[in-house]
């Protein structure tokens, strides 16, 4: 278990992150979000004792930098490249692992675990963003750690990259392990996490589980067929119901639970060719969630003055 409890940080007069407390538990992948600059990386460094701060973190009751080789108990991937650029991705493991007396053949485990087995000699300052990545999980995983805390670790990853990444997530928390993972791919966390830590401008926004998190902050909708389309409006509207066309003619229901739509196309006699229900993506909840606090706003571009005869020069 991961207990943070009142963690503080503030640079000069700004305020990174504002009083977090939050639990991580085992078992399950829990999935650390919030828009640029919402003090996520900031959060994942205070809870190890790397930046001085206000608060605690415990990992099952000890602070990180009072725990006897750390590796053994907590792995972190917080960089993308951790590792000096000369140095063979076997010997910047073998270094690691003598301070924590992990043995040869754990090193050589984990890195055919990320998929390095056959560069593990090479010098990694060649390395993709995405191999990268990969060595600073095998680093993470050296000690075969209970607890994991990554920040985006998919960053760089290809496609099959990102898929297993996901399934190795999900396999380490279903041995029991604490997974507690940073990520902007929000397509990709609504597939993984199975909880959710979301905070904007340093404060916590929500708690607890992804579908709770997207019932919250989103509404879910009644997808309507029918050849009476139009007369199904007007009583579904009559109703109190909020209705919209969409594209190729289905109506869009909100403010009206599934059952009572059938259940009105019954009385009114109207025939259903389609009546589902369409339920809101993480990214959307995401959307509503975090809006007001997002810090890095972008505008429309400005469009480029021309006349009829080309473009317009100064």
């Amino acid at each position: 278990m991961i207990a943070a409890k009142g963690l503080h940080k503030r640079y000069k007069k700004t305020v990174a992150v504002d009083d977090l407390s939050f639990d991580v538990r085992p078992g399950v992948v829990t999935g650390f979000l919030g828009p640029n600059g919402s003090g996520k990386s900031t959060t994942m460094r205070l809870m190890l004792g790397l930046d001085h701060g206000e608060g605690e973190t415990t990992f099952d009751g000890e602070r990180f930098t009072d725990i006897r080789r750390p590796m053994n108990h907590v792995g972190t991937l917080l960089e993308a490249k951790p590792f000096h650029p000369t140095r063979s991705a076997r010997n910047h493991l073998k270094m690691l692992a003598s301070a924590n007396g992990i043995t040869d053949t754990r090193i050589d485990e984990v890195l055919e675990t990320v998929g390095l087995g056959a560069v593990r000699r090479k010098q990694p300052k060649g390395y993709s963003l995405g191999m990268a990545q990969r060595l600073g999980l095998a680093q993470a995983l050296l000690g075969d750690p209970h607890t994991l805390l990554l920040d985006e670790p998919t960053n760089g990853l290809d496609p099959h990259g990102i898929h297993w990444m996901r399934d190795l997530l999900q396999q380490l928390a279903a041995e029991g392990r604490t997974v507690f993972v940073s990520s902007h791919l929000l397509s990709e966390m609504q597939l993984m996490a199975d909880e959710l830590v979301v905070i904007g401008r340093g404060q916590m926004i929500f708690n607890g589980d992804v579908d709770d998190f997207v019932r919250e902050f989103t509404q879910s909708t009644v997808i309507v067929r029918s050849p009476a389309a139009d007369a199904f409006l007007s009583a579904l509207e009559a109703e109190g119901a909020t209705v919209a066309k969409g594209d190729d003619g289905e109506l869009v229901v909100s403010d009206m639970a599934i059952g009572a739509v059938g259940h009105l196309a019954f009385t009114e006699g109207i025939e259903l060719t389609e009546l589902s229900t369409r339920s809101a993506s993480l990214e959307e909840a995401f959307m509503s969630a975090t809006g007001a606090a997002e810090q890095f706003v972008a505008r429309e571009p400005v469009p480029t003055a021309t006349t009829t005869g080309g473009a317009q020069h100064a």
